[in-house]
């Protein structure tokens, strides 16, 4: 990716994949009974303290992705995170009949996600970890 400027594409691709992670979320800050509710129905435990840690990185790490901040760490963060999702709650593996089209459905869509933020990772310039400038966006440092 250019250093002065980055393209359209990136920054549109880039401000997408954040909202996908900031919309849900701020759902999660907004009903977070329901969703310890689909946790503990696929059998997760320490649910509560895990969904609202969930909620903090999905809305940190949207954030950040949308100001092009640490773009490269974040979508690393994130591909982690849809492994697991995608084992823990989209195991279709374990559900029959509409139930498990659907699981499969969402972690099909989930690879999809995760994909995308692989290639926003590999067009991204690698950002040192530092304590100086850490609020600048990518293409300021």
């Amino acid at each position: 990716m250019d250093d002065t400027k980055a393209k359209w594409e990136v920054v549109t691709g880039r401000s997408l994949l954040g909202l996908y992670f900031l919309v849900p979320g701020i759902m999660k800050f907004l009903a977070p009974d329901m969703h310890i509710a689909l946790m503990a129905h696929h059998g997760i435990g320490f649910a509560p303290p895990l969904m609202w840690f969930a909620a903090i990185v999905n809305v940190a790490g949207g954030l950040a992705l949308i100001s092009g901040r640490h773009v490269r760490i974040v979508a690393f963060g994130f591909v982690i995170y849809i492994l697991l999702v995608n084992a823990l709650l989209h195991d279709f593996w374990n559900f029959d009949g509409i139930e498990g089209a659907h699981e499969m459905q969402n972690f099909i869509k989930n690879l999809g996600i995760l994909a995308g933020l692989l290639v926003l990772a590999g067009a991204c310039k690698p950002r040192a970890i530092s304590l100086t400038n850490w609020w600048k966006p990518d293409r300021a440092v």
